[in-house]
């Protein structure tokens, strides 16, 4: 009888090793395993969260910085694999350009890749799977999108407005002022609303001697009058 029970005793112990054994091995097995999306595969293997690749949040916001289009500007249109669509035109004073099989098309103010895009759209009646790239090869723009700088700028001219440009970037762009310049007796001129503003400028604290205070944001349409020295 006592042989009896402590054979029965050694069976259940033998038994809850062997359960306990199990359950070990499907808790490693459930831990070890990958976290699966339900419903994605690839060539019948699921995939798991760190093999997913997720887009970056914000990554297609677009950039407020990129130059758009402006009245004056040569663009060139390249069609891919057609090269009898492939031009360069000027856009119209109207804000629009012709190219082949599209006779008008709306571009100032508008980003080079948006406009890729719209001739894209438009030329999938004619061709299938239009590439189209367009670059910006020469700047003209109006004078209401312009930065004018005239007088003893080193190298005068009008320059594309750019948002968040200043008096410092415009003077880098005209090569700074010549010897015979008063940077400091320097005038901006402002259409105000219809009302001519004129500002005084002091260019030479800003470029000789370094002073950021007198550096100021421009906008577009503004007019830099350089005189010349006394002596």
């Amino acid at each position: 009888m006592r042989l009896a029970v402590v054979v029965v005793g050694c069976l259940s112990a033998f038994l809850l090793a062997g359960c306990n054994a199990a359950g070990q091995y499907n808790s490693l097995q459930a831990n070890d395993s990958p976290q699966l999306i339900e419903g994605v595969e690839e060539k019948g293997v699921p995939l798991s969260l760190s093999e997913m690749a997720l887009p970056e949040e914000g990554s297609d916001k677009p950039d407020e910085l990129r130059y758009t289009v402006q009245v004056g500007d040569m663009l060139n249109i390249f069609v891919w694999r057609n090269q009898e669509l492939s031009v360069t035109v000027p856009v119209r004073p109207d804000g629009y350009i012709s190219i082949p099989l599209v006779d008008d098309l709306q571009v100032v103010g508008v980003t080079t890749t948006a406009i890729s895009r719209q001739i894209e759209a438009l030329l999938q009646s004619y061709i299938k799977f239009p590439k189209v790239t367009v670059m910006v090869t020469g700047f003209g723009a109006a004078y209401s999108q312009q930065v004018r700088v005239i007088g003893q700028a080193a190298e005068p001219r009008a320059l594309s407005y750019r948002k968040g440009m200043t008096l410092l970037d415009v003077l880098i762009e005209v090569g700074g002022l010549t010897e015979f310049s008063a940077g400091n007796r320097a005038v901006l001129i402002r259409d105000n609303n219809g009302q001519q503003q004129k500002i005084e400028l002091k260019l030479e604290d800003l470029i000789e001697k370094g002073d950021i205070s007198k550096n100021r944001a421009l906008e577009a349409g503004d007019i830099v009058i350089i005189p010349e020295s006394y002596f």
